[in-house]
Formats: C-alpha cells, structure tokens, sequence
C-alpha cells in the first residue's frame, strides 16, 4: 500500500469515526428531549401522544383527590383542562390553585405523570406556563369579545 493510500485510509476511518459518535450524541440529545405543552395544546393534539412530555399550568381548585400515594387533579390553563394521575408523594408546595408542572405521558386521553413539579414561591412560575397561561387568557377574552360583537 502506497504511504498516499494509507493516509487516505486514515482520513477514511477518522471521518467514519466522527459520524458514528455524532450520530450516538444526536441520538442520546432526541431521546432525552422533552417539551412543555400547555392543557390547550394538549386538548388540541398537539402534544406527541407516545412521547414523554412535559404539562404546566394551574391545578384547578377542588380536583385533588388523594387514595394514598396515588393523586389525581387536573391542571388548567383557565381555558382547557387536562386530568393528571400521579403515583408518589407530591412536592410540599404543591397546592391547588398554584403553580406546577408534571412530566409524563399521555395515556388515554389522561396524562400519567411520573414527575410532579410545584412553584417553589409566590411569584414564580416556568416561564413556558405562565405563557400558556396568557395565551389562554387572550384567547378567552378574544372570544368574550367576538360573542358579544355578533349580538
């Protein structure tokens, strides 16, 4: 084998190397990948239905019911709902009418939470659902608004 052959074969298996371990870090960075999704957007489909995912919004008062360790609720956005079930023991701070976030997946039309996260303050929220929760507030009152501008 000529020394130019070698180097080219060198080059060859340094750039096959590359592409192998981009291709297992990409791999790893999409399987650990979650988004955060709002109840709107969940009730509209737009939530992966067999991905992990992440759910934020308020916990809608009068919802909690607790048999144990296992806890239903149901969080909102104030204009869509989706029903939570948890099986641990949830965070101190988690109360209804406040703050939290779960990470899970839907099952059902019933989204299984296998983490649960609350506020750890009164005036903090995950930016992404104090969003949703604008959004859905907007569209609200957009609607209000449209409803009375027809009668």
């Amino acid at each position: 084998m000529k020394p130019r052959h070698k180097r080219l074969a060198v080059a060859a298996a340094i750039v096959c190397a590359v592409g192998i371990a981009v291709a297992l870090v990409l791999n790893a960075f999409q399987s650990n990948l979650v988004f955060f999704y709002s109840p709107t957007q969940v009730a509209e489909h737009e939530a992966p239905p067999n991905r992990s995912f992440r759910l934020g919004g308020l916990v809608q008062r009068g919802t909690v019911m607790r048999d144990g360790v296992h806890v239903s609720f149901i969080v909102t956005d104030t204009s869509k709902s989706v029903p939570v079930r948890y099986e641990g023991i949830l965070p101190d701070l988690f109360k209804e009418g406040k703050g939290v976030v779960a990470q899970g997946r839907l099952e059902g039309g019933v989204f299984v939470a296998r983490e649960v996260l609350a506020k750890h303050d009164e005036n903090y929220m995950p930016p992404e659902a104090a969003e949703a929760l604008k959004r859905a507030q907007q569209g609200k009152l957009a609607n209000t608004m449209a409803k009375e501008g027809a009668r």
